[in-house]
């Protein structure tokens, strides 16, 4: 689940007619947290937080009972320890939450093939050709809720809706634990109520910009003129919203989902104020999303960075390669040359990660330089046969011997499955996108 703003008032009766809602979004409460309290249940009854446990570490999931006290994703844990200090404070295992996320998965599988999975926790169904062997979406949401919580033993919350991005903003409101549906004819009854942050698709920059403008709920969105929409968000984003703010949303469930990226970003104990230091991590990260890369059986065209300097001030920069690659070195050269035109922040860095885009399936085909030196890449695919006999510290680029590896905080799949292949982009050089200043701590961005 997301930061965005929910309204009470939206958890109610909106009607029983399911007849043309075959859209289901199906997202797990507090899923890291639950997780944690099924293999320790000890922990049953208290309020619990996952997440970096350093003291600057980030909160990533965080139960019902501190979210009340104001705990929120992306949140320093030393914040969240001053607002819940009773709570459990838990580091967290992706790897755990990975083979609970695949087992939830499998269950909806058995439901509809029309399946797409959107995140470690939530995935969207459409139960249209379910309908003649399971029932009404209403009856399919019921069961999957049942199955869910007899399988795995974990509760979930399902939104019912003729459309994606109205199922989610009702499974949103549906928790803890619930199920809502809303009917097709109450699609724009219950949009135009809610805050305009609850909209899927407004973040908190636009929320902030419509904010200024006087624009607080969905239905002020709906009723606002394009045109001036369009001077505050520009033409793509105008009319997407406004569309959404309609119930208009043609966007269909999508079996097979590419992955866009693969990174890898780490905050530091300390601000960093050494380029040695950052130029090492840099190398560690870009043979971490190599690895996840071939694992995955795709390569990159795309290689980026992001930075965060103490006072929270974040840039993001990336480049577009000749060639796609899925060697490490190839990724930490784009990388240290990105960084290498930038100044240290002052302060230095509290936060910096490396990113792998533009995705496509080796498989599918890729294009080559005539002078490529084959051999770096041999080497990676030989280290990563003796790393899965041995262990992952068997092996490290002889720059990092003996260097203290640094904490991972990864993203992007690694599920060993070759994503479908995708257009390569562009493949000049680009700048980056300048500052963002947003976005959460943690890459995940999202409270589970």
């Amino acid at each position: 689940m997301s930061n965005a703003p929910r309204d009470a008032r939206a958890k109610r009766e909106w009607g029983s007619d399911d007849s043309a809602t075959p859209i289901l979004h199906v997202d797990m409460d507090s899923f890291f947290a639950q997780v944690e309290m099924r293999e320790d249940p000890s922990l049953v009854g208290r309020p619990i937080i996952v997440g970096g446990t350093s003291g600057r570490g980030v909160v990533t999931s965080a139960t019902y009972e501190a979210r009340a006290l104001g705990v929120r994703a992306g949140m320093p844990t030393s914040r969240a320890r001053a607002l819940c200090p009773h709570a459990a404070f838990v580091p967290g295992s992706h790897g755990l939450y990975r083979r609970y996320s695949q087992e939830v998965m499998r269950i909806l599988a058995t439901i509809t093939p029309a399946l797409e999975q959107v995140s470690i926790d939530e995935a969207f169904l459409d139960v249209s050709g379910a309908r003649r062997r399971l029932g009404s979406p209403l009856t399919i949401a019921t069961l999957i809720r049942s199955r869910i919580r007899e399988s795995v033993g974990l509760p979930a919350s399902v939104g019912i809706a003729s459309t994606k991005s109205v199922a989610k903003i009702a499974s949103s409101h549906a928790k803890p634990d619930g199920l809502l549906l809303i009917p097709h004819q109450a699609t724009v009854d219950f949009l135009h109520g809610l805050p305009v942050g609850a909209l899927w698709g407004v973040g908190g920059r636009t929320a902030a910009v419509l904010d200024r403008e006087g624009i607080d709920t969905i239905g002020d969105l709906a009723h606002a003129p394009i045109a001036r929409l369009t001077k505050l968000l520009g033409v793509a984003a105008a009319h997407h919203l406004h569309d959404l703010a309609w119930g208009i949303d043609p966007r269909t469930v999508s079996p097979v989902r590419a992955e866009k990226s693969v990174g890898m970003e780490r905050t530091f104990e300390e601000d960093v104020r050494s380029r040695v230091q950052i130029e090492e991590f840099i190398l560690a990260a870009s043979h971490d999303c190599a690895r996840r890369l071939r694992a995955g059986g795709v390569v990159g065209w795309t290689v980026g960075i992001k930075m965060r300097g103490a006072d929270f001030h974040t840039i993001t920069r990336s480049v577009s390669l000749v060639a796609p690659t899925d060697t490490g070195r190839d990724i930490a050269r784009a990388a240290r040359e990105l960084f290498s035109r930038e100044d240290m922040p002052i302060g230095g860095v509290r936060l910096f990660g490396v990113r792998v885009e533009g995705l496509q399936s080796r498989s599918g085909g890729v294009a080559v330089t005539l002078d490529r030196d084959e051999r770096p890449a041999a080497s990676e695919r030989a280290m990563d046969q003796i790393r899965t006999k041995f262990g992952a510290g068997a092996l490290a680029p002889a720059t990092l011997l003996g260097k203290k590896t640094p904490d991972r905080r990864s993203f992007g799949a690694e599920t060993g499955e070759a994503a479908p292949a995708q257009t390569p982009p562009d493949r000049r050089g680009r700048g980056g996108q300048g500052s963002d200043g947003g976005g959460s701590e943690a890459r995940q961005g999202t409270l589970l």
